[in-house]
């Protein structure tokens, strides 16, 4: 998550052995990916993604266990969401890299207003929700939008 990068200072090496770790050990993994607002605004959104996802699965076996998630890091917990076209290019962006079938979420401001506009979007395989989970009405409302769709 984009916090423990910022926070805890954890850089691509330590996400990477973190991720084989969690997947040696049978655990089921998320790996957040995204980029800040600065980034996106000078066009290196995908150059940072690519960095992100190369760098933590290089050299796994398999990625049998793990979910990549699209979480721009300008859009968590501000309130700002990106366009259901702007998350679907990222995915595709990263379904390219990898070339394998593996679940690509989207995070970053999900909520019930804009969850159905995202979920509808065939490259966005679910959501990964922060704050709006913290409200059962919320989080109970996005669940049934993602059963509809």
């Amino acid at each position: 998550h984009s916090e423990r990068r910022k926070i805890f200072g954890e850089d691509e090496e330590l996400i990477k052995k973190k991720v084989k770790k969690a997947l040696d050990v049978g655990l089921l993994c998320i790996l957040c990916v995204g980029e800040t607002l600065e980034e996106r605004e000078r066009g290196e959104t995908k150059e940072v993604v690519k960095r992100q996802v190369l760098s933590a699965l290089e050299g796994l076996p398999s990625l049998k266990g793990l979910t990549i998630a699209y979480e721009p890091v300008w859009a968590i917990g501000t309130g700002k969401v990106a366009t259901p076209e702007q998350a679907c290019e990222v995915h595709a962006f990263i379904r390219e890299l990898i070339k394998e079938d593996i679940r690509i979420l989207y995070g970053g401001s999900v909520k019930p207003e804009n969850a159905r506009g995202l979920l509808e979007k065939e490259e966005i395989d679910g959501a990964l929700v922060g704050g709006a989970s913290l409200k059962v009405s919320s989080f109970s409302e996005i669940v049934r939008i993602a059963e509809e769709v």
